[in-house]
């Protein structure tokens, strides 16, 4: 089994989806594309140029930096505006100069042009993703997806929300034009991506989720081809 999920629901689940569910929405880094490339941008390109600047080893450096992001923590729309950590520091160089600096390293996940060529004609497909705008773009339009998607929403620069708050799928489903049962969300994150949506009634999958001590067990696949079998 690759969701926890008693089998007389899934059966259901399985009939239910066919009839009833119109929209799928992705979240974008580490659910679609590699978060690798996110992950150079932040650790690697931001902590360089303040080692540079201040003329620190990279390591004490990067320490400093992620202490600095940690202290603010994913449920703030601080911690995913590239803008304000330049100018924090007083660094000088831009967001769309480090965000082309690691371009090479933004690839797709593995079946995940699979997933999104197999449901496109058959869904809406959405991207709903925490990251700004501009790591949005750039990342779709490297990777050829961007076409795929009728909506690409960042929930930081689009709603000036993060996707902890119940509203910012409320205001996704209104933009859709959407009921909470017509909609599967799918994504890495056990919070953002499965408890707050599910919490409304969409139906959320957990992307690789080893959450044995959550709570309330969530609704899991083990990789992203794996939705495919619960559609």
């Amino acid at each position: 089994m690759f969701f926890r999920e008693p089998a007389w629901e899934k059966e259901a689940g399985i009939w239910y989806n066919a009839l009833m569910k119109k929209v799928i929405s992705f979240d974008l880094d580490g659910t679609l594309v590699d978060a690798r490339y996110g992950d150079m941008v932040w650790n690697l390109g931001i902590p360089s140029e303040y080692a540079k600047k201040y003329g620190m080893h990279f390591d004490e450096a990067r320490a400093f930096i992620r202490a600095r992001y940690e202290s603010v923590g994913d449920g703030d729309i601080t911690w995913y505006e590239i803008e304000h950590w330049l100018e924090r520091f007083s660094l000088d160089v831009s967001p769309a100069e480090l965000l082309d600096r690691y371009a090479e390293h933004i690839a797709l996940l593995p079946g995940a042009r699979e997933v999104v060529d197999t449901l496109r004609d058959r869904y809406t497909l959405v991207i709903a993703s925490n990251a700004a705008r501009i790591f949005v773009e750039k990342e779709l339009g490297k990777t050829g997806l961007a076409g795929s998607f009728s909506l690409i929403v960042s929930a930081t620069s689009d709603y000036g929300m993060v996707k902890k708050q119940e509203d910012f799928f409320r205001k996704l489903l209104g933009q859709v034009g959407a009921l909470p049962h017509e909609v599967v969300h799918v994504g890495d994150h056990p919070v953002f991506d499965h408890d707050v949506p599910s919490g409304l009634g969409i139906e959320s999958y957990y992307i690789d989720g080893h959450d044995g001590q959550a709570e309330h067990p969530r609704r899991t696949i083990s990789c992203l081809i794996d939705l495919l079998e619960v559609l």
